[in-house]
């Protein structure tokens, strides 16, 4: 959920506190030594078959392959656990993407699906695989902090859907990662723990909200984590980190976690190291569920492989959404992605949406009166320990009469006007992810910036526009790395934007850009 703009702050920040962990986490060890097994073993998962390789570093598995090698007796979920706590203790110091680790509980969910196995029958299609989710969502029993000193001691009363939807497919979840508090921006810096950090470059943010989440894939602790996206919060960690993340269409993964259900920009979504991945989560967590009455009532055929034949489908291509000043590197990159897409056989055709500040200034308003009804009433007691930013949000909102709410729905009509356009006739658009490498980590280090005067809208994200059309997926995936030396390293993201709740589609095209571009989307940060 991105904020707008770099900042200089001129208020001090709380200090984080310090992470506390449930249950004992294994010193890292020098260098964990690859794992090999004696076969290729098969998954059974879905139906499909998978030869996952004989030299493997289990770290690095996708969950589809980690759930085949438990599945074939190979690994343990014991094992896998072990793992992925022993990568955490390794990367957390390092780029702080856990709120919470709980050992002692994935260790004993380990031992019940070991047992599980040992009784056959039939596996969930992620049995035994050590998965992540957002600190903004609850876990039965656990703390549910939202990255906010008022929630510091708050304890979730029941899973979220989502939660529970990973459970029942057989995951593991070990720990909730970092947000900035309530999830606000695209800089994962909350006053309660402090800044996440990039895992291609330490000095800078990995985005937000999600920004824990889609560190702790990149870096191998888990292979799968969940995160939530009101306004780019999955994408843009993932363009900045150089992971898969999706905002499906609102409703198609039911979205529980927010006091009211009637939310029009609100989803959760995957971050996962491939677009197979990212569809297995999505196959294992769409609804429909009746504690949301937004949730999408007909699922979505995910069995199998994503497909990845473009030929003949046709793509707008907008590098600007019609005002956006994008980096050069940007550009190119996505527009060499689009490039690999008409070689696979895609029509790609040049489309100008239309889209500028002020339905990106329509998109904060929603935001602003959205932080003012959920956490409002939390100003009077909690304001000077709160993130400036939070405050400066819930004003905006505040300040808003329900007339000039209501107006926001014809402007949001508007770009919906737009953006149907430009998919008419269509299978999805292409654009950037990000406008800009990624800024500073800790929001303290952020400088106020001089924009010149040249009709451009400077600003770090394009994502924001596409929650405004809510049923609309958009998925972002890695499609190039910035050379410059201020990012050098980083990856770039395309973002592929489809038709109302057709998530099969932009996984498709997802799918022909990773086999596309290997050398992208095969890359592992540092570490």
């Amino acid at each position: 959920m991105p904020a707008r703009c770099r900042r200089s702050r001129s208020s001090p920040r709380p200090q984080p506190t310090s992470r506390v962990w449930s249950g004992t986490v294994p010193p890292p060890p020098p260098s964990r030594p690859r794992r090999t097994g004696s076969g290729c073993p098969r998954s059974v998962v879905a139906g499909t078959v998978r030869e996952v390789p004989t030299d493997r570093d289990l770290r690095f598995l996708s969950a589809a392959d980690q759930a085949a090698v438990v599945a074939a007796g190979e690994v343990s979920p014991a094992e896998l656990v072990d793992v992925a706590l022993e990568r955490i203790a390794d990367v957390q110091p390092r780029l702080n993407c856990f709120a919470h680790v709980w050992a002692d509980q994935a260790r004993e969910e380990a031992r019940a699906a070991t047992e599980a196995l040992a009784r056959g029958g039939s596996l969930g299609p992620l049995h035994g695989v050590p998965v992540a989710v957002k600190e903004t969502t609850q876990v039965t029993g656990r703390a549910f902090t939202l990255g906010s000193r008022t929630h510091e001691h708050v304890v979730a009363g029941h899973d979220a859907h989502v939660t529970a939807a990973l459970r029942r497919a057989g995951a593991i979840v070990v720990g909730a990662t970092t947000s900035p508090e309530f999830a606000h921006t695209l800089v994962t810096d909350s006053p309660l723990w402090g800044a996440t950090r990039n895992p291609w470059n330490p000095s800078l943010a990995p985005g937000g909200s999600s920004g824990g989440s889609a560190v702790a894939v990149a870096t191998g602790c888990v292979a799968l984590a969940e995160g939530s996206d009101m306004g780019g919060s999955v994408r843009i960690p993932a363009a900045w980190c150089g992971v898969v993340g999706l905002k499906p269409g609102i409703g198609r993964i039911p979205m529980d976690v927010l006091p009211g259900l009637f939310d029009s920009i609100s989803h959760h979504g995957p971050l996962a190291r491939s677009v197979d991945d990212a569809r297995l989560f999505l196959r294992c967590t769409q609804g429909p569920d009746d504690r949301d009455i937004q949730s999408v009532t007909t699922p979505l055929d995910l069995d199998g492989p994503t497909p990845s034949d473009v030929r003949g489908m046709r793509v707008g291509l907008s590098v600007d959404l019609g005002s956006w000043w994008v980096h050069a590197e940007i550009a190119d990159a996505v527009r060499s992605a689009a490039a690999a897409l008409e070689a696979a056989g895609a029509v790609v055709e040049e489309v100008d949406p239309g889209l500028d500040a002020a339905d990106e200034w329509v998109w904060l308003q929603l935001w602003g009166v959205f932080m003012s009804a959920y956490f409002g009433n939390l100003l009077e007691e909690w304001a000077d320990r709160m993130d400036p930013d939070v405050v400066s949000l819930i004003e905006l909102g505040n300040r808003m009469s329900a007339t000039e709410y209501k107006r926001l729905e014809l402007a949001r009509t508007d770009v919906w006007r737009r953006v149907s356009g430009v998919l008419a006739g269509r299978d999805a658009l292409l654009c950037p992810t990000m406008a800009t490498p990624p800024v500073p980590a800790a929001k303290a280090d952020q400088v106020s910036v001089q924009h010149p005067d040249d009709g451009r809208f400077h600003t770090n994200d394009m994502t924001g526009v596409f929650n405004l059309v809510a049923p609309c997926p958009a998925l972002s995936v890695p499609c190039g790395v910035h050379t410059d030396a201020s990012a050098a390293g980083v990856p770039i993201g395309l973002q592929i934007v489809g038709h109302r709740w057709r998530e099969d589609v932009v996984l498709r095209l997802g799918r022909a850009v990773e086999l596309a571009l290997p050398e992208v989307t095969g890359r592992r940060p540092p570490g």
